[in-house]
């Protein structure tokens, strides 16, 4: 007797890729229909808000159709790509390839990380899978198992058409972690929209068009995926004359552009901001620098003005330690941490990153100018790992590199202070009861008021600035 082996269809759906996002775009396709592919085999590169990484085949098989076209923006959970598989002998649950290659019409959804996998008889059983962020270019691998904790691996469910989120007594409004917790840091209150996504999803977009008061206006609503600055500035669209041009150029906005613009928006609208400038005579600083320079210990390590501001910032710190805190506003805590994750904001063609050092308290002079230096070095070439990006506590953005001497510096959400550093000027000065040409920069911290009170911002600013004035001042502080 001949053992026949059968063949089904397998859908695989867009992971969360482990950052709480609700969409990601296809970057490219590694690999095209009919072509057969092995188990973790690479398929696509997806980018994400914060990185791009490499998507891995969860079967082995035929690939039966791509769903979407490279540069598609894909909604989590929506299906991508179908695998024709080979089945068990003799297996119960056979499902032939359709001549139409559709997929049957009930399947697991399959979302954070990969989900997991429905064995024979309705056990579920978990699978790990590993998403190297970006390992083209040397990005070391970040690995998703399981369904992330706290997320439910069938979120978002499917609503049917025309039922309104949270008109039912007691339903919890359909929406995702992220649009909930920007929904309750902005005072909204969901069970009173009607979402625009898919099967009526309430959408970031939704929240924030509710705080700029456009919700219920057919003109303002913004669309499933509109952008959520859009949805804040909302502005009549110019039209030209006929038959003349303006010269327009039109971006997407998607990905790494489209996350900062909601992370600023909520972190303006959530945090009460306040900022202080204060300008110093740092010609001390600028000696030490050249000093530096010259140091045996130095051979080889690029340091710079930010070198000496990240590790004032430091020592600060551990004399105003409210500065390194957040506000938990679902357990209603502030959380001071012990360690500074030092964020460093940086300009890429990708748009601004703020990868973080991890504990920067704890190293010497010489290895946080190595760190800053990896980290610099590895933004600018698109290489920064989303665990460089997260987890920043205080961040540290230097606009003097571009001629600028003081700003307002919005701040990294979830963080408590932001210090802007201008650029190092040659200016007159008083300086020993006369007029002096002497190196002068311009301060400016933005914090939290919530978290820090204006005399413990003033503090931390002002040991900052000792240190930069008098760096031998940094003997009384330690």
């Amino acid at each position: 007797m001949t053992t026949t082996t059968s063949t089904r269809i397998r859908e695989f759906r867009l992971p969360d890729l482990g950052e709480g996002l609700t969409e990601s775009e296809i970057v490219q396709w590694r690999v095209a229909e009919g072509e057969t592919v092995e188990l973790n085999q690479i398929i696509a590169d997806v980018e994400t808000a914060k990185a791009v990484v490499e998507l891995p085949s969860p079967y082995a098989g035929v690939v039966v159709k791509l769903h979407e076209a490279a540069g598609a923006v894909v909604d989590v959970g929506a299906r991508i790509v179908s695998f024709e598989v080979a089945g068990e002998p003799g297996t119960d649950d056979p499902t032939p390839m359709s001549a139409s290659n559709e997929a049957p019409a009930k399947r697991e959804p399959n979302l954070v990380g990969y989900g997991a996998a429905v064995e024979k008889g309705g056990r579920p059983q978990r699978r790990s899978r590993t998403l190297r962020a970006d390992t083209s270019m040397g990005t070391p691998a970040t690995t998703v198992v399981g369904p992330t904790a706290g997320t439910s691996a069938g979120t978002p469910a499917s609503t049917p058409a025309g039922t309104s989120a949270g008109t039912s007594a007691g339903e919890r409004p359909r929406s995702t972690p992220p649009v909930r917790k920007l929904a309750r840091d902005l005072g909204i209150t969901l069970d009173a929209l009607t979402g625009t996504g898919p099967g009526v999803l309430i959408t970031r977009a939704d929240v924030l068009a509710a705080l700029a008061g456009t919700t219920g206006s057919p003109t303002a609503t913004p669309a499933a995926g509109a952008d959520p600055v859009a949805a804040v500035h909302v502005a009549p669209v110019r039209s030209s004359p006929a038959g003349s041009t303006l010269g327009e150029t039109r971006t997407p906005i998607r990905g790494m552009r489209k996350h900062t613009a909601a992370a600023m928006v909520a972190s303006a609208f959530t945090a009460p901001h306040v900022t202080e400038f204060l300008t110093i005579d740092v010609t001390e600083t600028m000696d030490l620098l050249t000093e530096l320079k010259a140091a045996r210990a130095f051979n080889g390590t690029r340091v710079t003005p930010l070198t000496i501001v990240a590790k004032a910032v430091c020592i600060a710190i551990s004399r105003n330690p409210t500065l390194n805190s957040s506000w938990d506003e679902a357990s209603q805590e502030i959380v001071q941490y012990a360690d500074v994750n030092l964020g460093i904001a940086a300009a890429t063609p990708r748009g601004l990153l703020v990868p973080n050092i991890k504990a920067a308290q704890s190293l010497t002079l010489v290895d946080l100018a190595r760190a800053l230096n990896s980290l610099a070095d590895t933004a600018r070439a698109g290489r920064t790992p989303p665990a460089d990006l997260a987890g920043g506590t205080v961040s540290i953005t230097n606009i003097g590199v571009f001629g600028i001497d003081a700003g307002t510096p919005i701040l990294n959400p979830g963080e408590a202070a932001i210090l802007a550093m201008g650029a190092v000027r040659s200016m007159p000065w008083e300086y020993q009861g006369a007029v002096a040409l002497r190196s002068v920069m311009t301060l400016s911290l933005s914090f939290d008021h919530r978290l820090v009170d204006g005399e413990q911002g003033s503090r931390f600013l002002a040991d900052v600035g000792t240190i930069l004035r008098k760096p031998a001042m940094v003997l009384t502080m330690v």
